[in-house]
């Protein structure tokens, strides 16, 4: 673990509430889901119950948790991610031994911040803080709740696959909710820039998982790949890429890795660094609902409208056609004319 950057120089979020980095789809998906009553604590109760308390314990039996005289530089670099998102009580962190690189955030009431030893070894000190900010924006989002959502509906299709009826339902919301997830990939992609505030720690990170080894990725020539992946040829490509991100919980690291650098170079994102960003105080789930997911309706009408790919360029196209035919028939029938 080498490398590192002044903690003093970097920007710190007093009261930054989640929404203030979340992707619009995740942002909006999560409002849905927060205003319908019930399902949060329902959730809770069904995930806390023994799986928590378990998960919990098996890492204090078979992992090592960090603190000052176990990994004390991991231990420094999650008490600054916690103090710079005015975390007040640090998620616990453990490393535990794989050669596979890799993390995950488990837990709802007490969620705590798991890193395998092979991913501590491939990365150094700034693109292990990108990490754990990245894992921090997963405990402040709440996204651990929702994920055992989607785990609980899966497990269920499994057991009402001989009803068609139910499958086809179920496999709906599915999909929705690993759409939803993948984008909270791109949201703490955004928290773990906000800890790190460097953008090249963040590819590294991304570069580093895709499979370079002692630095022989040409960064240029990577995210070239981005490029090209998202230039596909015909409907069949885009098709074909439908298929392979279908069961994924993540996107495509190439396809990840472009995707922060573009909001690296946003005016979101240098707003929020100058203290522009919503507040905690200012979170009100109902009265945030229509705005946020109207947000998440307008970020997927702007990725296909600047999208090259082929089949979403016909469904776009199909879309207009649809909207400019309803709104003409909608101006012939609607009693005063169209609606402001």
């Amino acid at each position: 673990m080498t490398g590192d950057i002044e903690q003093s120089s970097r920007v710190r979020f007093p009261g930054i509430s989640p929404r203030a980095y979340e992707h619009p789809a995740d942002r909006g998906a999560l409002a849905v889901l927060r205003a319908v009553p019930g399902v949060a604590p329902i959730l809770k109760a069904v995930a806390g119950a023994f799986s928590e308390r378990g998960e919990r314990l098996l890492q204090l039996a078979s992992s090592v948790r960090v603190g000052p005289k176990q990994y004390p530089q991991l231990d420094r670099i999650r008490n600054e991610v916690a103090a710079a998102f005015d975390v007040q009580e640090a998620p616990e962190l453990y490393v535990e031994r794989a050669a596979a690189a890799y993390a995950y955030t488990y837990g709802i009431d007490k969620p705590f911040i798991v890193l395998s030893s092979g991913l501590v070894n491939l990365l150094d000190n700034e693109a292990l803080r990108f990490v754990i900010g990245h894992e921090m924006g997963h405990v402040m989002s709440g996204h651990a709740l929702y994920n055992t959502l989607l785990r609980r509906l899966v497990q269920l299709a499994k057991t009402v696959a001989w009803v068609p009826a139910g499958t086809i339902a179920l496999q709906a919301a599915i999909s929705a909710l690993r759409e939803w997830q993948r984008k909270t990939e791109l949201s703490c992609d955004r928290a773990g820039l906000l800890a790190c505030q460097d953008p090249q720690a963040a590819l590294r990170v991304h570069v580093a998982l895709a499979g370079d080894v002692g630095g022989q990725v040409d960064v240029a020539s990577f995210l070239e790949q981005a490029k090209e992946y998202e230039r596909a040829e015909d409907i069949r490509d885009s098709l074909l890429k439908l298929v392979q991100i279908e069961e994924r919980t993540h996107p495509l690291v190439v396809v990840r890795a472009a995707a922060l650098q573009r909001w690296s170079a946003s005016e979101e994102y240098r707003e929020i660094l100058t203290g522009t960003y919503v507040r905690r105080e200012d979170d009100h789930p109902t009265n945030n609902l229509t705005e946020d997911v109207k947000g998440a309706a307008r970020s997927y009408r702007e990725s296909m409208n600047n999208s090259v790919d082929p089949l979403i360029k016909t469904i776009n196209d199909i879309g207009e056609s649809v909207m400019g035919a309803a709104s003409k028939v909608w101006n012939k029938v609607a009693p005063n004319g169209p609606a402001e």
